[in-house]
């Protein structure tokens, strides 16, 4: 007897069609799972056996049983694999009363020993697949349903919470009503945050590069002493960001999904992400890796904000893994079988202190750090990665006439509006630029088009490479960043006024960084 459904496994944040077939025959008893399977997936064998005695289903142990995952070339991992392998074995028993309906659906889910359905990881990219494959619908555990419902309006999403639902739905016992989601509405949030712009005291400087970094899709870092304002900048820099658009969205989302970081009331990811992970934090953990590779900070940052505080804390190597994805985009994990690609457009906000005791150079307090710490100190951080954010900026410390002013600064509302605007100038401009969504996205084909200078704004820029000694890709930066403040104005060529302003940005570069 020998019978055929069809399951879905992960590769990367996308996931492909996994054939379950189950055969059975009255021989000496045995239960094998072949087709690469990890310790998870052989170790379902024990919870689909049980979860058939739970729910009062004939299980014959005088048969010998075989599951075979295919394709067998590729290992499969994870628990999701219980649900499918369990209705494979029913329906080789001929328990399943419609075996033509299995063709039409996808099965995942995991199986707890009393029967019932628990959530796995990654559904969304598995009813991507599944109706990008033709199927009528997938069947997957309750708490998944809202997450597969963002695969597709036509697609199917059967949400079941026990085997028996399952069995049922298939022999017609049971009617279950497919879950759907309204599109519209999980994006009529009303954009109110908690935190405003309008909360930062003084700063008007800083607050002008957050949006221009904003508006350009720009990498920034700011320097300043301890309580200065930085990390309150930084956590209201998400919110002065255009929203998400679906796109955008379910990409970001399928990240999430398969890092198994989606709550089962998030079905779709709406707003930009905004990652602050600790200065211990791992390589691995950053750039994403294991035995079994998972994205890692950068790519859950996908399309928002990855905050790095006090970033010479960071360990070096954990920093120079960074400069791949900053430049491309994206992240490559090899291993001597596979090779995952996993995306990181990621905006990257980087707060550090002038010195190890922060106060050098600070007008009211003295710094206690002999020149070679401040050195030791600020050379954790590369030239390299230097040169890939294009925002270098000072943040003071606040006086206390500013701390005590009852005057409210802007709001992130506010900001956000012409933030929108000039992206929306960069869309048109790049409409037929293929992967290039902002101006911090051009190379250098596309930075000799669309960022011309005329004479005045070529001496200007010339006078500063030579004085500031800054580097090629240094030069790139300030072309794009003056093409953003040219954008803000709505401007149709790059002025001088604003590559002064974008070489005002760069003063913590090469020479100027090395002096202190």
């Amino acid at each position: 007897m020998i019978s055929k459904v069809y399951a879905s496994a992960l590769m990367g944040i996308d996931a492909y069609i996994v054939e379950v077939e189950t055969h059975m025959e009255r021989n000496m008893p045995a239960f094998n799972i072949v087709g690469l399977p990890d310790n998870a997936v052989r170790e379902s064998r024990e919870r689909v056996v049980a979860a058939l005695k739970s729910a009062a289903y004939p299980y014959v142990h005088q048969r010998r049983v075989t599951i075979n995952l295919a394709p067998a070339d590729i290992k499969k991992e994870g628990s999701a694999f219980d649900l499918p392998i369990a209705v494979g074995m029913l329906a080789a028993q001929n328990d399943i009363d419609a075996p033509e309906l299995l063709e039409k659906y996808v099965i995942v889910g995991e199986l707890a020993l009393d029967g019932s359905v628990r959530a796995v990881h990654g559904t969304l990219p598995m009813a991507i697949t599944a109706h990008q494959k033709g199927y009528r619908g997938i069947i997957v555990p309750e708490d998944n349903a809202r997450e597969a419902s963002m695969g597709h309006p036509d697609l199917e999403v059967i949400p079941v919470g026990h085997l028996t639902d399952v069995v049922n739905f298939f022999n017609g016992a049971l009617e279950i009503t497919p879950y759907r989601s309204d599109f519209d509405k999980l994006f009529a949030h009303d954009n109110h945050d908690v935190l405003d712009f309008s909360d930062v005291k003084g700063q008007e400087h800083a607050k002008r590069a957050l949006e221009v970094a904003a508006a350009g899709g720009h990498n920034i870092i700011m320097i300043g002493p301890p309580g200065s304002g930085k990390t309150m900048l930084a956590k209201r820099f998400a919110t002065i960001l255009p929203p998400l658009t679906l796109e955008e969205a379910i990409e970001t989302t399928k990240i999430h999904s398969v890092a198994g970081h989606l709550a089962a009331d998030d079905g779709l990811i709406t707003r930009r992400p905004f990652r602050s992970p600790h200065h211990t934090i791992s390589d691995a953990a950053l750039v994403g890796g294991g035995k079994f590779p998972r994205p890692g900070e950068v790519s859950l940052s996908h399309h928002g904000v990855l905050f790095l505080d006090e970033l010479p804390e960071f360990k070096k190597n954990v920093l120079e893994v960074m400069r791949q994805p900053m430049e491309d985009g994206c992240v490559t994990i090899a291993r001597a079988a596979f090779s995952l690609t996993y995306p990181a457009k990621f905006m990257l906000v980087a707060a550090m202190n002038p010195c190890p005791c922060g106060y050098h150079g600070d007008p009211t307090r003295v710094c206690t750090c002999a020149p070679q710490q401040i050195q030791r100190y600020r050379s954790r951080v590369s030239g390299p990665l230097l040169d890939r954010i294009d925002i270098h900026i000072e943040v003071p410390a606040v006086n206390f006439k500013q701390l005590t002013s009852e005057r409210r600064g802007e709001s992130s509302q506010a900001i956000r509006e012409r933030v929108e605007k000039a992206r929306r100038i960069q869309q048109e401009r790049f409409a037929n630029e293929p992967h290039i969504y902002s101006n911090a996205h051009m190379q250098s084909r596309a930075i000799r088009r669309y960022c011309t200078l005329n004479e005045a704004g070529r001496a200007l820029l010339k006078t500063a490479i030579t004085r500031l000694g800054l580097s090629a890709r240094a030069y790139d930066r300030i072309l794009k960043v003056a093409r953003t403040i040219a954008d803000l104005d709505a401007a149709a060529d790059i002025l001088p006024e604003h590559i002064s302003e974008a070489i005002q940005y760069r003063s913590l570069d090469r020479d100027v960084w090395a002096d202190g």
